[in-house]
């Protein structure tokens, strides 16, 4: 018996009743090592349908740090947490080390992010920095956020991706203030409005850049919606809207039906855990910032 392995075939002496001449040798297929026809044989993926490399947008929340020292920071924090429970939900974060560059603190980023995990939020970049802070904190595995882009309040805008070859992630930041208020600048808004006809569900969200925003229809809870400028919902607004994402202050929220997750006027923000007073809840309404508050009122008949 003759076994060609490469070929899957096993060749073995004819029986005498079926040789035409002695020593004839008659092929048969073995099953076990025969190879399916390469029509039968499953397509390898092409390197095109492994993978792709897109552009992304990620909303961050920044923490604007005005200390390092961390146990002021923890109290500060529980005390936040205790005020308003449902303020994170794992919501992913920026550390924002502006006010803490010029004094070049030392800052133990292991145990910040530890703090900050513990009070349910996903530290995964850091700005703003000194050299020494800045290398400290990639040690600790946050990544560079990049400086320079337009903030929004809870949360900001992102620059357009420029035309290159490569991908390119761009990064959104939502500030939240740790300590002291802090000023923001007035940006005026550029022109051009935004029309949304179509109702928002949760999950989805629409940035206005640069322009007021008009929705014809409902905001649900858990969608967003952001503008440059004035943000008008001509239906329920159950989600989060957020105006003057780029530092507005003049810019204004308004909706024929006030029941808000969330709003916000240049990062000054409030959210339902403190609950709307009676004659703003589910009416026609608007937000409007006077000073560093947050005035909500009926809007005339």
């Amino acid at each position: 018996m003759l076994t060609d392995v490469s070929r899957g075939e096993t060749w073995q002496n004819a029986p005498a009743a079926t040789a035409a001449r002695p020593g004839k040798l008659t092929r048969f297929a073995t099953a076990s090592l025969a190879k399916p026809p390469s029509s039968m044989a499953a397509a390898s993926p092409t390197p095109d349908e492994l993978f792709e490399l897109r552009s992304a947008a990620l909303t961050l929340i920044a923490v604007v740090l005005k200390t390092a020292d961390l146990d002021r920071l923890a109290a500060e924090l529980d005390r936040r947490s205790a005020d308003n429970p449902g303020l994170f939900d794992g919501d992913p974060v920026a550390i924002d080390l502006a006010a803490l560059a010029a004094a070049d603190a030392a800052i133990d980023f292991e145990a910040l992010v530890a703090l900050l995990r513990r009070h349910r939020m996903t530290p995964i970049a850091v700005k703003g920095g000194s050299p020494a802070q800045m290398a400290a904190a990639l040690a600790a595995g946050l990544v560079d956020a990049p400086d320079g882009m337009p903030q929004r309040p809870s949360p900001r805008a992102a620059r357009p991706a420029a035309p290159t070859p490569a991908p390119e992630v761009q990064v959104q930041i939502r500030e939240v203030q740790v300590e002291v208020p802090v000023e923001v600048p007035i940006v005026v808004n550029g022109p051009g409005t935004m029309v949304v006809t179509k109702p928002l569900r949760s999950g989805q969200q629409v940035y206005a850049r640069g322009a007021d925003l008009v929705v014809l229809a409902a905001v649900s809870v858990g969608a967003e919606v952001l503008a440059d400028g004035h943000i008008h919902v001509y239906g329920p607004l159950r989600g989060r809207a957020l105006a003057g994402a780029r530092g507005n202050t003049e810019a204004r929220i308004f909706t024929t039906c006030m029941e808000p997750q969330l709003v916000s006027i240049a990062g000054i923000y409030r959210t339902t855990e403190v609950p709307l007073p009676p004659e703003v809840l589910g009416k026609p309404a608007q937000v409007r910032l006077e000073g560093e508050k947050l005035v909500i009122e009926p809007l005339a008949p």
